[in-house]
Order: C-alpha cells, then sequence, then structure tokens
C-alpha cells in the first residue's frame, strides 16, 4: 500500500490583512498550490490556462493585481520546457498587471544539473533558465534543494533557497530506527548528506565513491565509511532515472547493511526508475511533492510527504519582510 503523508496545514495565528498577497498555480503542480493555499488561509487566484493547436500557451490573469504580491507556483518538471514556458507568461502576465513584487515560486527548479560546463561548446543552461525568469519580470525566486547552492548566484534578483529536508527527517525520526548512517551517493553531494546527519543526531557518515561514464550513467565503484551491521540512509536532492541511487544501495547491501533507506526532495522519475527502486533494494523509499509523482510510478515501498508547510510558511515570512533562514536552525 503506498503510504502518502502529509503534513498538517496549520493556518498562521498572526496572519492579518493579506489582501495583498495573492497567489496562483501553474499547471504543473496544482494539488501542492492548493496545499499551500489552505496553509496561509487564501485560495488560489483564478487564472485562464489554454493551448493552441499550434502548441502555443495562453495564459490570463482573472483578477486585478495591481499594487499586490504575487506569487506564482511552478515546479518546472517533466514536461520541462512547457512548464518553464508557462511560468515565464505567467511572470509577463503580472508584470503587464501591474503587480508590485512577483514572486516565482518553483520547487523542482529544472536545467539544474546543467550548472557548469564539463566539456567544450556546452550551455551552463540553469544558468539560462534564471536569465529568462530574470528577463521575464520576476522580482524574487523561492526555490528548493537546488541541484547546486551556486544556482541562487545565476540570478540577479533575490532567491530564498529552503529545504525539504525537515519533513524528511521528522518521518524518520517517527520510525524510531537505530543504528544510522547517512550516506551520500557520490562526493558532490557530502556537504548535503553531512548536514542531514547532524541533524539525525550526529549519525556517521559514508560516502559511495563512483565514477560516471555519461549522463544518467553511473558505475559504483567502492564504499568509504563502516556501514556494516547498520542501516544505511542514502540522501540526495533527487531521483531521476535511479541508476545511481539504486547501485548505491546494492553496494551497501553486499557491504553488510542490513537495510536502505533512499531520501530525496524531488522525485524525478523518469524511466526505468520505478521498475529499479521497486526490485527490492529498498526498505523504503522517502520523497516529497515537489513534483507529482504519476499513478504509474507509484509502488509499494514509496512513501510521498509534503513540502507545502514549508512553503507556505516562508511565502508568510517573505511577504512579512521576516526570516527565512531561522526556520531551518
Amino acid at each position: 500500500m503506498i503510504h502518502t503523508v502529509t503534513l498538517p496545514s496549520v493556518n498562521p495565528s498572526y496572519l492579518s490583512d493579506h489582501s495583498r498577497l495573492k497567489l496562483f498555480s501553474g499547471s504543473a503542480n496544482i494539488p501542492l498550490a492548493q496545499e499551500i493555499a489552505r496553509y496561509l488561509g487564501i485560495d488560489l487566484g483564478p487564472m485562464v490556462r489554454k493551448q493552441f493547436a499550434d502548441g502555443e500557451l495562453y495564459v490570463q490573469i482573472q483578477e486585478s493585481i495591481r499594487g499586490c504580491d504575487v506569487y506564482l507556483i511552478q515546479p518546472t518538471c517533466h514536461p520541462v520546457n512547457d512548464h518553464l514556458m508557462e511560468l515565464l507568461i505567467m511572470i509577463d502576465a503580472c508584470r503587464r498587471a501591474s503587480a508590485r513584487q512577483v514572486t516565482a515560486v518553483i520547487p523542482y527548479y529544472g536545467y539544474a544539473r546543467a550548472d557548469r560546463k564539463t566539456a567544450g561548446r556546452e550551455s551552463i543552461t540553469a544558468k539560462l533558465v534564471a536569465n529568462l525568469i530574470t528577463q521575464a519580470g520576476a522580482s524574487r525566486v523561492l526555490a528548493m534543494d537546488l541541484h547546486s547552492a551556486q544556482i541562487q548566484g545565476y540570478f540577479d534578483i533575490p532567491v530564498d533557497h529552503v529545504y525539504g529536508s525537515p519533513v524528511i527527517l521528522d518521518y524518520l525520526r517517527s520510525k524510531r530506527l537505530s543504528d544510522l548512517v547517512v550516506v551520500s551517493p557520490d562526493v558532490g553531494g557530502v556537504a548535503r548528506a553531512r548536514a542531514f546527519a547532524n541533524k539525525l543526531d550526529d549519525a556517521p557518515l559514508a560516502i559511495i565513491d563512483k565514477r560516471r561514464q555519461g549522463h544518467n550513467v553511473a558505475e559504483v565503484m567502492n564504499v568509504v565509511g563502516d556501514v556494516r551491521g547498520k542501516i544505511a540512509v542514502l540522501v540526495d536532492d533527487m531521483i531521476d532515472t535511479a541508476g545511481t541511487i539504486v547501485e548505491g544501495a546494492a553496494l551497501l547491501r553486499r557491504e553488510g547493511a542490513k537495510q536502505v533507506y533512499a531520501c530525496a526532495t524531488h522525485a524525478v522519475f523518469s524511466p526505468p526508475a520505478r521498475e529499479r527502486l521497486s526490485s527490492g533494494v529498498f526498505e523504503e523509499v522517502i520523497v516529497t511533492n515537489t513534483i507529482p509523482v504519476a499513478p504509474e510510478n507509484l509502488f509499494p515501498q514509496l512513501t510521498v510527504l509534503s513540502v507545502a508547510s514549508i512553503l507556505g510558511e516562508t511565502i508568510w515570512r517573505v511577504h512579512e519582510d521576516s526570516s527565512v533562514s531561522s526556520m531551518f536552525r
């Protein structure tokens, strides 16, 4: 049975005049936007979205937003280009409607893995997308678990970078697991795994050393650290085709780990992710709802946690000019 966990949607007791706070959702993840709206105690704004016969997108905001602080919720997940273009059109529509401030709330930032040149004549697409969002008219960006922290610097507007780890950590603590070791699936994720381990009662850390052979293809080599007889928790920002994390889990099993859990904020789940993740190598795969999980990608070991309260609280703090970083201390 699929175990879907949603945190309570608690309206902030300090919510007062929110007439200038407007929330709109693109088509990428309407259920998450509805949860965020419930948390804030407001309704999603009315908006028309349609596609013409030739594939062009049309967006119209159907209420006055003149002088308002507008928050547009749109992860740029599959189909990435359609959802990105829809976000840009939404931003442009709000800017032309005289919104005071337009914040692009991007729970999952597509093209984030193209954040640097690794060979000649490549595009740094993460920077290109940042330029497009800025030029479209966004005043601010709110993103969750960017693939690399440097992407914040690609924007010439303020960026609030928040994390999905609190809901995953709370869920793991509720399971009362003992003898844990947090594992980074590669050297690049060590900082993320170390921060996760520190908040999980200073659990020990292990690293999987691998050598990548190509895009979405990785060869796992060995484990740095002791996992024998322990419950291993693999931590990453996203699971795409699941090749890396499944090979890592298989290696951890061979090295003596008694159970393996996978934790990731973004469930990209490109084929053949479902088949790999449900093969029995994981005790549980824990993700969040930054990206909607399609019915065909569900499997018994999958748990989906909601980040609506984190995003909703961040939106309110930005609107009130309060600290965002204090949420994660």
